[in-house]
Formats: structure tokens, C-alpha cells, sequence
């Protein structure tokens, strides 16, 4: 799931594939701002089917939460 969401961040939202790690923030350590973090989960709701309520977009704080809440959510 990690390479899933490291190619979308790649792909889609041209982060350095160097910079993608586990406990890498999304904010602070790859620059995505409010805007990309929603096409972030609007291509991760797309891709696996899944709907991410607004109540847990908060808990995204590193590639890491995003992984484990796919894998919890899929």
C-alpha cells in the first residue's frame, strides 16, 4: 500500500519520490497544502473505492497515517 500511495504522491502531486517516506509529514517535510491533501484523498476515495469521512482527514499527518487508514479502510 506504501508504493500505492507514494506513486499517487508522485504522479499526481509531483513530490520528490526521494522525500516519500513512512514517517515523512505531509505538510511539513513534503509541502502539500490544503488543497492538495484534498485531491489527495479525493484520488485515494476514487482509486479504492472508499469514502474518507471529514472527521478523519485530521489524523493524515504523515504517508504513514495514510497508509494504515487505507489498509483499515479498504
Amino acid at each position: 500500500m506504501f508504493e500505492k500511495i507514494k506513486e499517487l504522491l508522485v504522479n499526481d502531486l509531483q513530490i520528490n519520490p526521494d522525500d516519500i517516506k513512512p514517517e515523512a509529514e505531509l505538510v511539513n517535510d513534503l509541502g502539500i497544502n490544503s488543497l492538495e491533501l484534498a485531491d489527495l484523498i479525493l484520488l485515494c476515495e476514487e482509486k479504492y473505492g472508499i469514502e474518507i469521512k471529514d472527521d478523519d482527514i485530521h489524523k493524515f499527518i504523515t504517508v504513514g497515517d495514510v497508509v494504515a487508514y487505507l489498509e483499515e479502510n479498504k
